[in-house]
């Protein structure tokens, strides 16, 4: 596709979706995306694209989020859960419709960097994780994700993740599926290979 093949472009597209911070965390999660697939041998081009595409919506009103996931008939438990998750469901959809990204594994990529879910490719768990510890990022926890994330993706993924249970349940929030199964799924890969 000509705008994907044009960098400039693209990036001002992206830049045109958001406001000035979040395209700043944007252009962290990409580098980060593109370290972390170079560490383990994850695409990544592909890494870089999906960290640059992820929050593409992210800034966009809810209610225009909310009308393109019901017509694209996203399940009941996103569309009544927390909103904050709908960008990226949206966003896997936005950027295949009016980018023309059709790479299954850059829509998937964007489409459950927030949630995670069972079973996450290399890909999907490289571009979860920039997410978290991109440079501009500063939350408590975070230099440990970034040190476990040198040595153990998957780690530093169910540490992640973990960290977000505790934060949602600590704010009386509702924890989307999902990310439970996401994390379930990694430590218990991990307990069979001998713990995280």
């Amino acid at each position: 596709m000509k705008l994907l093949s044009n960098r400039e472009e693209l990036f001002a597209r992206i830049r045109a979706q958001m406001h000035e911070k979040r395209y700043k965390h944007t252009l962290g999660v990409a580098q980060s995306a593109r370290e972390l697939a170079q560490r383990y041998g994850a695409d990544p081009d592909k890494a870089e694209l999906a960290g640059l595409l992820h929050d593409y919506c992210k800034c966009w009103p809810v209610e225009k989020m909310f009308e393109i996931l019901v017509r694209h008939d996203m399940p009941t438990e996103l569309l009544e859960g927390e909103k904050e998750l709908w960008h990226a469901f949206a966003g896997a959809i936005v950027i295949q419709n009016d980018l023309g990204v059709t790479d299954p594994d850059i829509l998937q990529a964007v489409r459950y960097h927030t949630t995670g879910r069972a079973g996450m490719s290399l890909l999907e768990k490289v571009v979860c994780v920039a997410d978290y510890i991109e440079p501009n990022r500063n939350f408590p926890g975070v230099e440990q994700i970034r040190t476990l994330a040198e040595k153990d993706l998957d780690a530093a993924l169910a540490l992640a993740l973990g960290g977000t249970i505790q934060f949602l349940i600590e704010k009386q929030k509702t924890v989307y599926p999902l990310t439970l199964t996401a994390y379930n799924d990694l430590v218990s890969r991990k307990g069979k290979e001998g713990g995280l």
